[in-house]
């Protein structure tokens, strides 16, 4: 058993999981996170596979009661009917986006100085939503119930649903973040904080399982034994990280906005920038 891979296993698990629901970019994070660990298994799009399992499992077990009345609710509920239609129209377009530009985007962007850029451009965006957020609802917005023509994940319309599948589209860029570009696009579309989040974590469920069956589908003969203990170690952390950090956001969120998030984002980007700069690391290219 080599415990080295299985400690940073552990890691980037844990990494996954703090990083899949805030709007702060997973994929950035685990892309600066191996780089700096020099994280090397034979199978990487498969570990990532496995810990993105786990952390989609969390939010599945947060919000297990809502979807048991969602599946069963297909057949005759018209607002379960709504809430799957909408979470489908959302899923499309990011779902089309990656089976045709993930590839390239992967090769050009996939390296730690464009995430930086990514992380910086995307806090400055959140600044600007909430800035505007907060001029539009005032203050008293912070609950997520008050103002807002969205103000529960059952009032979305399926219009509402596109523009947040269409803003989806801009995570495949990495930095950016899944989240982040559809929380904040909530916010920009009218969407409370909490049906935004809310929002956020069942569409998370089709978009990361069908990038996920899809990736390793692709990855079908690179399985390799010898690392599941690897993948197996990823995927407790993942979930275990995931199911805390979603528990603390939708409690953080009753009393605050997103700009703690936008000023991490900005301040990460920047020492990776930096440290690029001065020479102090140096990041792959």
């Amino acid at each position: 058993m080599d415990l080295p891979l299985l400690i940073k296993a552990a890691i980037l698990g844990i990494v996954e999981g703090l990083t899949e629901f805030l709007p702060i970019s997973s994929t950035g994070h685990l892309i600066v996170v191996e780089d700096l660990l020099r994280f090397r298994v034979a199978t990487r799009a498969v570990f990532i596979v496995a810990i993105q399992a786990g952390a989609i499992l969390a939010v599945c077990w947060e919000y297990r009661a809502r979807l048991a009345r969602l599946v069963g609710g297909l057949a005759t509920d018209r607002r379960e009917q709504q809430l799957a239609l909408n979470v489908a129209v959302a899923f499309l377009p990011a779902a089309a986006a990656g089976v045709l530009f993930k590839s390239t985007i992967e090769l050009l962007l996939f390296k730690p100085l464009p995430v930086a850029v990514a992380l910086v451009a995307g806090g400055l965006v959140i600044l600007w939503a909430e800035a505007r957020h907060h001029r539009r609802y005032g203050e008293r917005d912070l609950e997520g119930t008050r103002h807002a023509r969205i103000e529960t994940i059952d009032d979305v319309r399926t219009l509402d649903a596109l523009k947040i599948g269409c803003a989806q589209c801009f995570a495949l860029i990495p930095g950016t973040s899944r989240s982040g570009a559809t929380i904040i696009g909530g916010l920009i579309f009218g969407f409370s904080r909490k049906a935004a989040t809310e929002f956020s974590f069942f569409l998370a469920i089709p978009t990361v399982v069908g990038a996920s069956v899809y990736t390793l589908y692709k990855a079908r003969d690179q399985l390799v034994v010898d690392d599941f203990a690897a993948y197996g170690v990823g995927f407790a952390a993942a979930f275990t990280a995931a199911l805390l950090c979603v528990r603390w956001l939708l409690r953080y969120l009753s009393t605050h906005d997103f700009r703690l998030f936008a000023w991490y984002r900005i301040a990460f980007g920047a020492v990776i920038l930096l440290t690029a700069y001065s020479g102090l690391v140096d990041w792959t290219q």
